[in-house]
């Protein structure tokens, strides 16, 4: 096959899906709890329900989907630039973090945001 014409920049974001009228624990979670900013969706978009977080260059956004199922074992991996600070955030606001050093390279933690979808935090090892 053919070498491709393009190439691939970076990931714009991820989204993960939240069942109707979750907006306001996805804020409390995101927002709150792990200091991200809410984006203004657009217009049409906003029309659609679900909200738009970013944190330095990540973004999430979060759709609602009317039959929800969490994200159990699917999840977005999200560096951190201090693993331990964010550990600490989120189990003083009483969310569980599952250490896992399987990752060669790198130091991670799983977590389960509010409608129990999974989260991957992770830093490389110095």
């Amino acid at each position: 096959m053919e070498a491709p014409l393009y190439t691939f920049d970076g990931l714009h974001h991820t989204q993960l899906a939240i069942p109707p009228g979750a907006e306001p624990q996805i804020r409390a979670f995101y927002g709150d709890i792990l200091g991200m900013t809410e984006l203004e969706k657009p217009p049409v978009l906003a029309a659609r329900g679900g909200c738009w977080f970013r944190g330095g260059a990540l973004e999430l956004h979060f759709g609602v989907e009317q039959d929800f199922v969490p994200a159990r074992k699917a999840h977005p991996g999200l560096l951190v630039t201090d693993l331990d600070a964010v550990a600490k955030r989120l189990t003083d606001a009483g969310v569980a973090v599952d250490w896992d050093g399987n990752f060669p390279g790198h130091r991670r933690f799983y977590a389960f945001d509010p409608l129990g979808n999974r989260l991957e935090f992770l830093s490389p090892e110095p």
